[in-house]
């Protein structure tokens, strides 16, 4: 009898691995394009504009090759210090990248602040490539109208045209992606879906549902840390999270009647966390008022953006 030897996977010869950033105006649909892209969820989804703080890495390994989308913040005129940290982290996103694929809401067309972020979008040396989403929702003809006259104002290398939320169309710009990206060796083993920590992942999540119940009275003015995240010796995760506001009425709010509406908010993560992770999870949610984090530079660290003067 002979023990059996393990062997790690064979990594295939002539290896591609590039970055493709997702950029464009806040709602065009990356962060749900990012997801049908990679197969599950790793960019959280709400109606509200500037869900997605900062970058997202999403990683898709097939055959020889693996790309590795940046979802970014969507672009637009900042107006406080987050917001310029944001838009920030979009354009850093756009010029680290081998190829810049521009995503666009065909639906809402070409408005000024489209303009402006084609204009910043010419800047940008890397290779650029145009994905009109939400092409269901538009007149064909309107659409072939629409690329026309984006193409004419960028030189895109080549255009596609997709709904991120059905998933058609986006097969065809995965594989073009997968044989226009550089031969290297790959950045990620090839199991691993993003970039994210356990810690960071349970922290977004958490703020999506928040979002998500909360809707528009709190717009922007919270946000959500892991400040501790347990594996215990029973195998189930433990997860501390503090829920940073910057006014007393905001905290009322979240925490709701009796603490109902945190109780939602936290039973709505949990339940995701636990098929996400595929274990037990014990979630500790907590809200506390911190009337300027906006200006906080540890705060900007947790969200992964730069802090500026």
């Amino acid at each position: 009898m002979t023990d059996e030897i393990q062997t790690e996977p064979a990594i295939p010869e002539n290896t591609r691995c590039g970055f493709v950033a997702l950029v464009g105006a806040p709602n065009a649909g990356k962060s749900t394009l990012l997801n049908a892209l990679v197969g599950t969820k790793v960019s959280i989804v709400t109606h509200k504009a500037q869900t997605t703080r900062a970058q997202i890495r999403g990683v898709v390994t097939e055959g020889e090759g693996q790309i590795v989308f940046i979802d970014t913040p969507g672009i637009f005129t900042p107006k406080r210090r987050l917001d310029r940290a944001m838009v920030g982290a979009a354009w850093s996103g756009a010029g680290d990248a081998d190829v810049v694929a521009f995503i666009l809401d065909a639906e809402k067309g070409v408005t000024p602040e489209i303009e402006a972020l084609i204009e910043g979008l010419a800047q940008v040396p890397h290779p650029k490539v145009l994905v009109l989403n939400k092409v269901d929702l538009i007149n064909p003809e309107k659409l072939l109208t629409l690329a026309k006259d984006l193409n004419e104002k960028l030189d895109f290398e080549r255009t596609f045209m997709i709904s991120a939320l059905r998933g058609s169309g986006v097969g065809d710009f995965l594989a073009w992606g997968l044989k226009r990206i550089p031969l290297g060796p790959w950045h990620f083993p090839e199991d691993q879906l993003t970039d994210l920590t356990l810690a960071l992942t349970a922290a977004e999540v958490t703020r999506e549902k928040l979002f998500l119940r909360i809707h528009d009275e709190i717009p922007y003015n919270a946000t959500v840390e892991t400040e501790k995240f347990t594996i215990q010796k029973d195998g189930s995760y433990r997860i501390d999270q503090v829920v940073y506001v910057t006014r007393d009425t905001h905290k009322k709010i979240i925490l709701g009647a009796g603490g109902q509406t945190i109780k939602a908010i936290g039973a709505a993560a949990r339940e995701e966390l636990m098929q996400m992770y595929e274990v037990p999870v014990h979630l500790f949610l907590f809200v506390k008022v911190r009337e300027k984090w906006g200006d906080d530079p540890e705060r900007y660290r947790e969200m992964g953006l730069e802090w500026t003067k």
